[in-house]
């Protein structure tokens, strides 16, 4: 009795982590901003447009545009939310973690190679065709990279969370006040070579 005691104690210990550790659940068909007068709900309240027109590529050739809460409230409480992608030729997404949520990648054109490392370093990549998908899991290091030096390619991303995070290894890392001393050490590199990195990682 007492053992069956302590391994229902350590089951309900587990499953309270693990509802603390995921978005609030709704207690209700769907969640509305405070002041809004639900009458007055239609379906644009459950639209998104801002993907109208793409996702325009940056100075290093990738292009991101998330929907998450903080754009779209009607995920507020539902738990997910989405990034349209996009690489032109021979750009990458660096390597960088959503700690609040896992992530499936869709390949909707174009051909990605992508790769996640697990919490011992071990890398699983694959190179992804057009209508292939592959699972990012929750807080792990990964990267999304379009070789391709002619072509561009498109996905979209879904989280498992109303609003994962991002967090961009090289920024989060190189361009911030982390001790030089500290950094280099780490990655056992010369001051010259962290000066180098830090001023390409300057917001």
């Amino acid at each position: 009795m007492a053992k069956s005691l302590v391994v229902f104690a350590a089951l309900a210990l587990i499953f309270i982590v693990r509802v603390h550790g995921a978005d609030p659940e709704l207690v209700s068909d769907f969640s509305i901003p405070d002041g809004t007068d639900e009458s007055k709900l239609d379906g644009v309240f459950f639209t998104y447009t801002g993907l109208r027109g793409g996702a325009p590529a940056s100075t290093s050739g990738f292009g991101r545009k998330a929907v998450s809460v903080s754009n779209f409230p009607a995920l507020d409480g539902m738990g997910v939310s989405m990034e349209l992608l996009e690489f032109q030729p021979a750009s990458v997404n660096v390597p960088h973690t959503h700690p609040r949520g896992a992530e499936i990648l869709f390949v909707v054109d174009g051909a990605l190679t992508v790769g996640s490392t697990d919490s011992n370093g071990k890398l699983y990549k694959n190179v992804l065709q057009k209508g292939d998908v592959f699972v990012f899991p929750k807080g792990l290091p990964h990267y999304q990279a379009n070789f391709d030096k002619t072509n561009k390619a498109v996905a979209v991303s879904t989280f498992a969370s109303s609003n994962a995070g991002t967090v961009s290894l090289p920024k989060n890392l190189f361009g911030s006040n982390i001790p030089d001393e500290v950094l280099t050490k780490a990655f056992k590199i010369s001051a010259d070579t962290l000066q180098q990195l830090k001023t390409n990682n300057q917001s």
